[in-house]
């Protein structure tokens, strides 16, 4: 496992190795330090990365007992799929924003459930992966422009198209934007919405361009990882792009 990075003040990317895919990746779970508050992490990796997590917490000098809440991006399998060990260790309630919640509790199908086609021509390991449904209750519903009282504001910002119920997280007195997979990035460059994993990709444009109206000196992409050269400026670029 990659060591915790400092991003700023209160948050630090936990760069947590695995393969998707078929292939080596990178995700880029975070952790934002709220002191009194406890710690928040958001995502969860996939199935069986509770571990990864703790050794990250760890290297930090916590462990399960710090961590009070999890928020969730959105349902995707490789950001709910430790959720339930994670609740289970840490006993943290789980933050998501209400049009997100029934795919995290398991109340409707994940909007990119693989069809008994798909799963069929999967390696082993991905479909014991989507074999045990990664389910939990959302405890705390989240709203658009809600600003929660944790590290001096953390702004929620909903940023529908990859999903119906995806958010943002910035960092106000940070400077850090949390993206999700609301945009990708490599080597330091942002990139727009990855299309072939976004079903509204209109949608997903239309939320790109509200993320770039934040004057953020970072952006974490959960693909891709630090952005955190001219980060603003790089926004607009992006949402420049964006053709709807």
């Amino acid at each position: 496992m990659t060591a915790p990075i400092k991003l700023s003040e209160h948050v630090y990317a936990l760069p947590l190795e695995t393969a998707l895919m078929g292939g080596p990746t990178t995700l880029f779970v975070s952790l934002i330090l709220g002191g009194d508050q406890g710690a928040t992490l958001v995502d969860t990796g996939v199935p069986g990365m509770e571990g990864d997590i703790l050794t990250a917490l760890q290297a930090l000098g916590l462990g399960w007992s710090d961590v009070k809440r999890v928020i969730l991006t959105h349902h995707d399998l490789d950001h709910i799929g430790s959720l339930p060990a994670v609740v289970a260790a840490s006993g943290a309630e789980v933050l998501a924003l209400e049009a997100e919640a029934p795919y995290i509790q398991g109340d409707k199908p994940g909007q990119k459930t693989p069809t008994p086609e798909m799963l069929a021509s999967m390696p082993a390991e991905m479909k014991a992966r989507f074999s045990v449904p990664a389910n939990a209750p959302v405890t705390r519903m989240l709203h658009d422009n809600e600003v929660l009282d944790l590290a001096g504001g953390v702004k929620i910002i909903s940023t529908p198209g990859h999903t119906v119920g995806h958010l943002s997280l910035y960092v106000v007195q940070d400077g850090v934007l949390i993206t999700g997979d609301a945009l990708v990035s490599a080597d330091g460059q942002l990139k727009g919405p990855m299309e072939r994993a976004t079903p509204d990709m209109p949608e997903a444009l239309r939320s790109v361009q509200k993320l770039a109206q934040l004057p953020a000196t970072t952006v974490l992409t959960y693909h891709g990882g630090v952005v955190d050269k001219d980060a603003a400026l790089q926004l607009v670029r992006v949402a420049a792009d964006a053709t709807i």
